[in-house]
């Protein structure tokens, strides 16, 4: 009897905030306080506020709590551990497949580019660049010039 008035003063104490929220032009927050204050009253209809009444005072149904805390502890557990196991090995199978340790990559059928080159010259073409590619720009400009 208490726990029923306890949940319609509840619930019209959130109506009451839900209109006051809808009066400031907040129509979704209203909504949803809205919905949220139905919900004690939704309980005590259903019956749900006197089946937890008469739980909380039975120690059979707290055994039962228990033994479900126990159930899911177990489960979390086993869950845990088959997470570890087949984590860890799968990805080493996976990586160890895939890509070979020691290997290299395929060398490329056409020759890399020098910094001065262009896509239409061959390669043998022109003098080769001096001793570091630091002067094939100066190179560049001297022969554009013509120097």
């Amino acid at each position: 009897m208490i726990a029923e008035t306890v949940c319609s003063a509840v619930s019209a104490a959130g109506l009451g905030i839900a209109v006051v929220t809808a009066y400031r032009r907040r129509f979704l927050a209203a909504a949803r306080i809205a919905a949220y204050s139905l919900v004690p009253v939704g309980l005590v209809m259903t019956g749900v506020v006197g089946w937890l009444s008469d739980t909380a005072l039975s120690p059979t149904a707290w055994a039962g709590f228990g033994v479900l805390a126990g159930a899911w502890l177990l489960f979390a557990t086993t869950r845990a551990v088959e997470r570890r196991r087949t984590g860890a090995g799968a990805d080493a199978a996976t990586d160890t497949g895939s890509i070979r340790l020691g290997t290299t990559a395929p060398a490329s059928s056409t020759p890399a580019l020098r910094q001065g080159q262009r896509k239409g010259q061959a390669q043998g073409q022109g003098k080769p660049p001096a001793s570091g590619d630091d002067f094939s720009d100066i190179e560049a400009i001297l022969k554009k010039h013509g120097i």
